[in-house]
């Protein structure tokens, strides 16, 4: 019988999937991220492991489980926290989750654009606190989307979408920067490539950050080219924290380089940047883009099938290690 480790509890459509092929599934029993200590102890004997973005999976986990480990199967579409060097000297296989959640991250990605374009968590908080006395002409004045320029950076599946939803939805030009360039994407939206990501900060009224994590994006927005930016302009992040430099963005806030952001994600998770959590022109959301009932259930599937075909001598659909 083989065994699965699953790091975490996640929605029952997968487990229940494992189970019906009649691995032995042992879930940790506490609602927390694991230590890495619990980590090495509990993936011993693992034939495979479901893992989360907060687990950090190397050759030393991949050690403790033992030889017989097949693959990682990572709950998420992002891997930055899978060293897939190791994985490859090991052979073993690392699977994500991708798809099945672009339409969520995409939806939440536009609820963050209008919540701080249009202040409606500013406003939200606003009544709540008793301070709406009546109409008036000039209170809470926000942004309009319509025929804005919303500039991608990072056309992947999630960016595309964004982007689909900016043109069909809100009229909105479409520009992009990406490491490909995409002529039939630039078709169907009437969109322009921009040769560099600084070409585009400086057109975009928004920006919709959705690059992976890594070397090479770790603070791809930075002080430098925040200030590239237009005054009036909002910048929003669900891909991966890092990406942006969290603290200068707090002082580009503050300092009205620009005029808001709207962020899923953080560069110290769960920690934020100080200084964060108090202004009035950042939305901020916990990692929470793709939590939808559906979606993580899609999930949780994906992630099982993955499973089932690495330990039934197949590569399964979503490999990683190439």
């Amino acid at each position: 019988m083989f065994k699965v480790f699953v790091t975490r509890q996640i929605p029952e459509e997968g487990i229940n999937m494992l189970k019906v092929k009649g691995y032995e599934v042992v879930v940790f029993p506490e609602d927390r991220v694991m230590t890495r200590d619990e980590l090495k102890e509990n993936v011993k004997g693992a034939d495979a492991v479901l893992s989360l973005l907060t687990d950090k999976i190397d050759a030393e986990i991949l050690d403790a489980a033992g030889a017989q480990l097949k693959i990682v199967a990572n709950y998420a579409v992002g891997f930055d926290n899978l060293k897939l060097d190791d994985f490859k000297s090991k052979n073993i296989y690392a699977s994500n989750t991708p798809d099945v959640l672009t339409n969520t991250v995409a939806e939440h990605t536009f609820g963050l654009i209008l919540s701080v374009a249009q202040r409606i968590t500013e406003g939200d908080r606003f009544t709540r606190a008793g301070k709406y006395h009546g109409w008036e002409p000039m209170m809470l004045l926000g942004n309009d989307l319509f025929k804005k320029t919303l500039g991608i950076l990072g056309l992947g599946r999630i960016g595309s979408r964004v982007a689909h939803h900016g043109a069909k939805g809100f009229d909105m030009d479409i520009i992009y920067y990406d490491v490909r360039r995409n002529e039939e994407f630039e078709k169907e939206y009437n969109a322009r490539f921009m040769a560099t990501p600084e070409e585009l900060l400086k057109e975009a009224d928004f920006v919709s950050v959705h690059v992976p994590l890594l070397p090479t994006t770790k603070h791809l927005i930075n002080a430098e080219r925040l200030k590239m930016m237009k005054p009036s302009a909002y910048i929003v992040n669900t891909s991966r924290g890092p990406v942006i430099d969290e603290a200068a963005l707090v002082d580009a806030l503050k300092n009205k380089v620009i005029k808001g952001a709207g962020l899923d994600v953080y560069e110290n998770e769960p920690n934020l940047a100080p200084g964060l959590s108090e202004l009035e022109n950042v939305v901020l959301t916990p990692h929470t883009a793709s939590a939808t009932e559906e979606t993580r259930a899609a999930m949780s599937e994906v992630a099982a099938k993955n499973i089932i075909t690495a330990l039934e001598g197949q590569v399964p659909p979503n490999n990683l290690v190439k």
